[in-house]
């Protein structure tokens, strides 16, 4: 009788942290705890986070998502998204009576400070980040005049400024580091004198997701990342495992999305899930896998995170006196 060759034992390597960063958290408490004092509905401009599972959910507890001010019933009560708003909008909700409970993620609001202290100063600012996501349409709409938006390298060379020496770069939150400084780099060979931002803009919670993903990657055929096809970090988290050693990378919002073909001679899958993705769903794919023989599943820890957000001020108000 012949000896039978060993199974190559499959394993899975979930990435620590992962998920819900402290701004989400924050503004999905938000609504629930808004939905608690006043009652459904409650209306939330544009998704609250960029996750499916999150705004289904918060659905069927009585929230309203409407993508503009004006579709809200005057006088109600309507929440802005952790990516931040324009002027403009706050001064639509205000023409429209509306009570507002502003979620928007502090390290958003940073930028936003960042953006208007700089165009006070009659800089230009090159904002780096993705056209039409709605962070950078809030934070472009702070200094409108001011700010030109760079989005990639293609774009580096079609950038004009009035004075390269009063000159400085800002950036959305959810960016590829590893872009962002190609970007900048790029930028400052066409200008020397180009500003960096007083303290980094890139969010502390998807610079450590991507470290993190690059710590296991390199030991992975597959990484799995849950997250929603508009969420830019869960995305970029999808083309780091890529660049740092997974022979592919696939985004899922459900364990359901796993195509069986894709586990087709793999020994080791990378799980690790975007900023606004509750850990019920990689829960969900770990038992997924593990019916599917991927039983052996380690934790890797790259950075310990403990950042935690006040909820928003207008919590602590009664928003339906008067």
């Amino acid at each position: 009788m012949e000896p039978q060759t060993p199974t190559a034992t499959r394993r899975v390597l979930v990435a620590k942290p992962r998920g819900y960063c402290a701004g989400v958290d924050r503004a999905v408490e938000a609504v629930e705890r808004a939905l608690e004092q006043y009652g459904a509905p409650i209306y939330v401009r544009k998704q609250i986070v960029h996750n499916v599972h999150v705004v289904k959910t918060l659905e069927a507890k009585g929230a309203i998502f409407v993508e503009e001010t004006e579709e809200v019933p005057e006088g109600e009560i309507v929440v802005f998204s952790a990516h931040g708003v324009s002027p403009a909008v706050h001064n639509e909700a205000a023409q429209r009576q509306l009570r507002t409970i502003d979620a928007t993620c502090p390290l958003v609001t940073k930028v936003h400070n960042e953006a208007k202290r700089f165009a006070n100063q009659d800089y230009d600012i090159l904002l780096i980040g993705h056209e039409g996501h709605e962070e950078v349409e809030g934070t472009a709409g702070e200094a409108p005049d001011h700010i030109q938006l760079v989005d990639g390298l293609d774009s580096v060379d079609r950038v004009t400024v009035k004075d390269p020496s009063k000159l400085v770069w800002l950036s959305q939150t959810t960016l590829s580091v590893d872009e962002t400084i190609e970007t900048v780099n790029r930028l400052k060979e066409r200008f020397p004198t180009l500003m960096d931002p007083p303290s980094d803009d890139i969010c502390y919670a998807t610079q450590n997701r991507q470290v993190a993903v690059k710590e296991l990657a390199a030991e992975c055929q597959l990484v799995i990342v849950v997250g929603s096809q508009n969420s830019s970090n869960s995305k970029r988290l999808v083309e780091v495992a890529k660049d740092y050693g997974a022979d592919a990378s696939y985004l899922v919002d459900y364990a359901a999305d796993i195509q069986d073909a894709w586990l087709e001679g793999v020994t080791t899958v990378g799980v690790t899930s975007g900023a606004s993705v509750p850990d019920e769903l990689v829960s969900d794919v770990l038992a997924h896998l593990a019916a599917r023989g991927f039983g052996d599943v380690q934790e890797i820890e790259s950075v310990k995170e403990s950042m935690r957000f006040a909820l928003p001020h207008e919590l602590r108000k009664d928003l339906r006196a008067g």
